[in-house]
């Protein structure tokens, strides 16, 4: 059986480190005092309070397990490692559609710290793809499910 390796920037693996431990000393016994109150509310099979926090009980289950495999299979990226103008997990890249004026920014990061809303964008979305390996002055085709288009790298730089 093949595992899944989980490319990380290693501010990514910390954090990912810091989310499990909160999950489990502080999240976990608040849910498991959450179902205690609820149980000595008397008939479970009518109890709203005892159901949510089960319910909540088994998401917080869920991503701690999620976590657990995440970090058991974490492969920290070290962006150094790379040609200093190429584009990589862990790289800040700036580039332009052609024919556009407007660059865009994104900082490359494997996908459990993808935040597309901060410029975070994963390694495993077309953009990246299509970028990764490439270098600074490159035009480069990128096939997205809106259609396709070029850009061209204007700027490969480490991540702040």
């Amino acid at each position: 059986m093949v595992e899944r390796v989980y490319p990380m920037t290693a501010d990514g693996k910390v954090k990912l480190e810091e989310e499990l431990e909160t999950l489990k000393l502080e999240k976990r016994p608040e849910v498991i005092e959450r179902i205690k109150i609820a149980r000595s509310f008397g008939d479970l099979s009518e109890n709203s309070e005892y159901e949510s926090a089960k319910d909540e009980q088994s998401v917080l289950e869920s991503r701690i397990k999620q976590i657990q495999e995440m970090l058991k299979y974490a492969q920290v990226v070290d962006a150094t490692q790379a040609e200093a103008d190429e584009v990589a997990i862990g790289k800040k890249v700036v580039f332009t559609e052609v024919g556009e004026d407007d660059p865009e920014e994104y900082i490359i990061v494997g996908s459990s710290e993808s935040d597309p809303l901060s410029g975070k964008i994963s390694n495993d979305s077309p953009i990246a793809k299509a970028l990764i390996g490439k270098k600074t002055g490159d035009v480069v085709s990128i096939a997205t499910p809106g259609g396709e288009f070029d850009v061209e790298i204007l700027e490969v730089t480490l991540a702040d």
